[in-house]
């Protein structure tokens, strides 16, 4: 999205509301920052999401006011975090790959903007990318694409015939074509990847547990807001990589 474009969205969107509606705005623009992960596992993002609303001449308390809602990996707590942004009527909405699909089904009007890790078609963000169109845009990192090529550079780091881990969270909306995408590229390689599940940090240490049991070469933690933050980094599992 241009500079030009974040700054319409936050400036000039209550511009065209009804006046009834524009009488209930803050003078301050409000923007609804809404994440599956943790204040914690996102700090360096949140620091470069202020850094380019500074770019655009937006500064945080000063003329633009920032409402955090962090699901901590509880992701069914999102929609109600999605609703309460509507109804509090934030300028525009920030989401990552779990939550714009949430947000955009929480409103057609409010601007939502997206970071999201797959094809923003394939998830129903936007119709298509040269006309997205309706009130989300933002930009897609196309994740599944790099979990494969993850896949393929482990296999090639530990060649042999002892399966692959790969953890997921079952909660995420991407998960199925995350896997199914890893499937995929497990079969070109014939080589065996065994999926564990888990959107918990009780999960994740049960997760490591299974892994280790079915002693897998190496483990590929699929992208994912809770995944990133600091509990994750807790866990001390080592596979065994002597080789074959």
């Amino acid at each position: 999205m241009r500079r030009r474009e974040f700054i319409t969205l936050l400036g000039g969107t209550a511009a065209t509301w009804p006046l009834g509606a524009r009488a209930q705005q803050p003078k301050m623009p409000v923007v609804g920052f809404l994440n599956g992960g943790t204040p914690d596992g996102y700090a360096p993002y949140v620091t470069g999401f202020l850094h380019g609303l500074n770019e655009t001449g937006y500064v945080e308390g000063k003329n633009v006011t920032m409402d955090y809602r962090w699901a901590e990996g509880l992701y069914d707590r999102l929609q109600v975090m999605a609703a309460d942004l509507v109804h509090l009527k934030v300028a525009v909405i920030a989401a990552n790959t779990p939550t714009a699909p949430v947000a955009k089904a929480a409103t057609a009007e409010i601007p939502i903007v997206f970071v999201n890790t797959g094809d923003p078609v394939v998830a129903g963000l936007v119709a298509s990318f040269n006309r997205p169109g309706g009130n989300v845009t933002g930009v897609s990192l196309l994740g599944p694409e790099l979990e494969t090529k993850r896949l393929e550079l482990l296999d090639q780091l530990i060649p042999g015939t002892k399966p692959i881990g790969v953890l997921v969270n079952p909660m995420n909306p991407a998960a199925d074509i995350q896997l199914r995408k890893l499937q995929e590229a497990a079969g070109v390689m014939i080589r065996q990847i065994d999926v564990v599940r888990a959107s918990t940090a009780p999960e994740i240490e049960i997760a490591f547990e299974i892994v280790a049991q079915n002693e897998a070469d190496g483990l590929l933690v699929v992208q994912d807001p809770f995944y990133i933050a600091d509990v994750i980094r807790s866990w001390r599992w080592q596979p065994d990589i002597d080789g074959p």
